[in-house]
């Protein structure tokens, strides 16, 4: 019975093995946003991003500074003030936006003794972590946008 309820869970979409913190995802919806303007040479004001994404200003202010210190984005100020992007949109991985504003992992401490178990576990988590870094490496912000392009195409607006 215990394994039926868990290969239930574990099929739902609900379960999630890794988490997307609300850092990241605001942070990919703001660079995302600052993508889809990058060939323009257009910079977004804080509340331009904020009015498109669900983003609180006060939550994006913090996460576009660290973008900035990072040499992500770059900010201008005054009447074309705003921010752009510094590199282009395809060259720029999902893997580095999560690292930067996640920070590195540290690998733990094994100050056990190591059981054959213990052993087969970390092996097979270490086999899972690995493959989420392959797929969030293997994604650009220009991924995002073209599907996003492609969605809004498949899925038109109707206005009456």
């Amino acid at each position: 019975m215990y394994s039926s309820i868990l290969n239930t869970d574990l099929n739902s979409q609900s379960y999630a093995l890794l988490d997307l913190s609300a850092k990241v995802e605001y942070a990919l919806l703001a660079l995302l946003e600052l993508a889809s303007h990058h060939d323009k040479k257009v910079t977004l004001t804080m509340s331009e991003i904020a009015a498109k994404q669900p983003i609180p200003e006060r939550y994006l202010e913090q996460i576009l500074t660290q973008l900035r210190r990072a040499g992500v984005v770059q900010s201008q100020r005054g009447s074309k003030g705003g921010f752009l992007l510094v590199r282009e949109p395809w060259q720029i991985t999902l893997l580095e936006i999560v690292t930067l504003v996640e920070g590195e992992r540290k690998e733990k401490e094994n100050s056990e003794t190591a059981t054959i178990e213990k052993t087969l576990v970390l092996e097979i988590w270490e086999q899972a972590n690995i493959a989420s870094i392959e797929v969030l490496r293997s994604y650009t912000l220009q991924d995002l946008c073209q599907e996003r392009e492609t969605r809004a195409q498949n899925s038109p607006m109707y206005y009456i």
